[in-house]
C-alpha cells in the first residue's frame, strides 16, 4: 500500500543488453493503482526500451516485472507476449501511431475489442445467438468510446484521413477498448502543436477520471509532464538518476545536467 493505494506494477533490477551494449541497467520502479507516473530523460536514455520490456516486446536480460490484475492476482510478465499482457490488463500506445490506416475508425476500435469476444467459430459460422450478442455488445461499446472521445461523427472515415490529433485520440481509444488497468503512453504529444498538446493534457486527465486507470507516461514535452504527472522517474544512459515530485525533479542538479549539460549546473 502507498497512501492507501494498491501496488499495481513492480519493476526490480531490470536490465537489457543488445549486442554487448547495456541499454537499460538495474532499473527499478513501483507504480500504484490510480497513479500517473512520468518516465522522462534525454533522447537515448532508455525510456522506450523500458516500455518495450513492460509491454512484452523485449525480454529483459536481468530483473523481474510483476503486475497485479483487477482480481489481485500477481503475474510475472517479463516473458509474456503482448497479446497475453493485453488479456490481463496492460495496453499501450506507440510514439509512431500504429492504426490500421485503410480501415474505418469504427473497425479500428472493433479490432481492439476482439479479445473480449465470447463467441466461438461455430457461433460465428452459423450466426448463433452468442454471435449476435457479441456483435451488439461490440457496436455499443465502440459507439460509447467514440462518443466519449468526440469522434463518433467520423466512425466511417478511414483512419488515415483523420487529422493528426484525432489519430492520436483514436489510438488511445483503441488501447482503452480492451479495458486495461494499466495504460502505457509512449510520447503521446509527439508531433503535436501547443494547442493540440493542451487538448491532450485535458484528455489524459479525463481518461484517469472516467476510466479510473493507472498511467505510465513517456514524454519529452516538459510542460505536459510537469502539468499532469504526480511523480517522475528520470533515466539517463539507461540508469535512474532521479525520482520524485515534479517540483523536486525540476530543481534536481543531475536532471538539469542530463538535459542541459554541465554548464547549466555550474552557472
Amino acid at each position: 500500500m502507498h497512501d492507501g493505494k494498491e501496488l499495481l506494477l513492480k519493476i526490480s533490477g531490470l536490465s537489457i543488453v543488445f549486442g554487448g551494449l547495456r541499454a537499460v541497467s538495474d532499473f527499478s520502479c513501483e507504480l500504484y493503482s490510480g497513479e500517473l507516473l512520468g518516465l522522462i530523460g534525454p533522447n537515448g536514455a532508455g525510456k522506450t526500451t523500458v516500455f518495450n520490456m513492460v509491454s512484452g516486446i523485449y525480454t529483459p536480460t536481468e530483473g523481474e516485472i510483476t503486475f497485479w490484475d483487477k482480481n489481485g492476482r500477481s503475474h510475472s510478465i517479463g516473458k509474456i507476449r503482448p497479446s497475453a499482457l493485453n488479456q490481463i490488463g496492460i495496453a499501450r500506445t506507440f510514439q509512431n501511431i500504429r492504426l490500421f490506416g485503410n480501415l474505418t475508425v469504427e473497425d479500428n476500435v472493433r479490432i481492439a475489442l476482439h479479445s473480449k469476444r465470447i463467441a466461438g467459430p461455430i457461433d460465428v459460422l452459423f450466426r448463433l445467438p452468442r454471435f449476435q450478442k457479441d456483435e451488439e455488445a461490440m457496436i455499443q461499446k465502440t459507439d460509447e468510446l467514440l462518443s466519449l472521445f468526440k469522434i463518433e461523427g467520423k466512425k466511417q472515415e478511414l483512419a488515415k484521413n483523420l487529422p493528426y490529433g484525432e489519430q492520436r485520440r483514436l489510438e488511445i481509444v483503441r488501447a482503452l477498448a480492451s479495458d486495461p488497468s494499466l495504460l502505457l503512453l509512449d510520447e503521446p504529444a509527439a508531433g503535436m502543436n501547443p494547442q493540440e498538446t493542451e487538448a491532450l493534457m485535458s484528455l489524459i486527465s479525463f481518461i484517469r477520471k472516467e476510466f479510473r486507470i493507472t498511467i505510465l507516461l513517456i514524454e519529452h514535452d516538459m510542460h505536459l509532464v510537469m502539468g499532469i504527472c504526480e511523480r517522475l522517474v528520470v533515466l539517463d544512459y539507461g540508469r535512474t538518476i532521479a525520482e520524485g515530485l515534479p517540483d523536486e525533479i525540476r530543481r534536481n542538479p543531475a536532471v538539469i545536467k542530463a538535459y542541459l549539460g554541465e554548464d547549466a549546473v555550474n552557472g
